[in-house]
């Protein structure tokens, strides 16, 4: 096997349990709140309603609840859009690149919906797909600080 075809095999498996360790945190961790028998539907439809939410009301949520939400949310996408690309080297290009985070959040955020382990939340779809982005911009910042360091 060639060594580009070994790499990308190793992207490929980093990628699968990236994915894994996603749905398990999004969809059955218990730290992140998702085990509430009996509850029901709860969705927001408002854009910046529970940023604001979190922002407005830190003192009261505490600064740990307002940074695994709202940070939480960009940091957890980020690998998204940085293996991704690496993964699968036809998976390029920013506006692709926002409509897979974008569509990954809205099935993420119907699962939590549907199985109602979750809320769905146009917040998090706004913050998920910013961090898909960040993620492959930063895929693509260090693909061109390598290529200009083989350059040298």
């Amino acid at each position: 096997m060639k060594q580009k075809s070994r790499i990308r095999v190793i992207w490929c498996i980093l990628f699968v349990v990236y994915l894994a360790v996603l749905i398990y945190l999004l969809l059955f961790a218990k730290l992140m709140g998702r085990e509430q028998i009996g509850r029901t539907y709860s969705y927001n439809l408002e854009l910046f309603k529970e940023i604001k939410r979190f922002l407005n009301n830190t003192g009261t949520l505490g600064i740990r609840s307002v940074l695994l939400n709202l940070v939480g949310n960009v940091i957890g996408f980020m690998p998204l859009g940085f293996l991704l690309p690496l993964a699968f080297s036809r998976v390029r290009g920013i506006v692709f690149m926002t409509l897979i985070s974008f569509t990954t959040t809205l099935i993420v955020e119907t699962c939590q919906l549907v199985s109602c382990t979750g809320s769905f939340d146009v917040d998090d779809l706004l913050l998920n797909t910013i961090g898909g982005i960040l993620g492959y911009l930063i895929y693509i910042l260090l693909e061109k600080g390598i290529t200009a360091w083989k350059e040298r």
